[in-house]
């Protein structure tokens, strides 16, 4: 076999491996479903949570006195709550709190020492696309508005992502055959999404894209990203 049929059967069998991945998504009540996100098969691990009612007024009121509000850092475990707090003001007590929540978790679960954090007001879809990310794995967490939408491993033609959708929208490109296969994060839900640089997790990165928003609509959005 010349090197030209070698390079071509070695295509051939890395797109195979490729189709035959399995990723599935995994949720529960409880934080503690995070840790399966170890498992090689899953690409999203959900802990499903309701906010309480003074958390949700108090962002609601936030939003509309600060529509604008950005804000974007690098914290510890025990940096976070000063930082976040300092931002936010000392009446967004409960959202701070929960926040630091959130970060001594996922630095527990990844032994980290910082995260990069990013709270966020946004009034459009900021990815509107389905796309991958570029990192190891993040968190996201919507405290007010829609949630993250999401493709199924198996029903996303990953051929479609970035220049392969010709410049068509997700509707049009073929990335999906039916909208029914769309999932969406709920408001609270808190996710941790594999992507595409997580070892051994090569083009099964989670296939995902924020969603469309009404008029006078607005989200808050906070992620969480490794910071070496």
């Amino acid at each position: 076999m010349n090197a030209i049929n070698s390079a071509y059967a070695l295509d051939i069998d890395t797109c195979s491996e490729q189709a035959t991945k399995v990723r599935h998504s995994i949720q529960g009540n409880e934080p503690h479903v995070f840790t399966d996100i170890y498992s090689e098969e899953v690409n999203i691990a959900i802990w499903q949570r309701n906010l309480s009612s003074t958390l949700t007024g108090s962002v609601a009121d936030f939003l509309t006195e600060k529509p604008r509000f950005k804000a974007s850092m690098t914290v510890s475990p025990q940096s976070v709550l000063e930082s976040i707090s300092e931002s936010l003001g000392t009446e967004m007590s409960e959202l701070s709190e929960n926040i630091a929540e959130l970060v001594e978790m996922f630095c527990c679960l990844f032994e980290l020492k910082r995260v990069g954090l990013r709270l966020t007001v946004v009034d459009s879809a900021m990815c509107p696309k389905f796309h991958v990310d570029n990192v190891p794995c993040r968190l996201i967490t919507t405290f007010q508005g829609v949630g993250t939408e999401w493709l199924p491993h198996q029903v996303a033609d990953r051929e479609k992502l970035g220049r392969g959708s010709n410049g068509k929208s997700d509707s049009e490109s073929g990335i999906y055959q039916n909208e029914k296969e769309i999932q969406q994060l709920n408001c609270g839900d808190v996710a941790l999404l594999k992507g595409e640089h997580w070892e051994g997790n090569e083009q099964t990165g989670l296939v995902h894209r924020s969603p469309a928003l009404g008029a006078d609509e607005r989200r808050l959005i906070l992620t969480l990203d490794f910071s070496y």
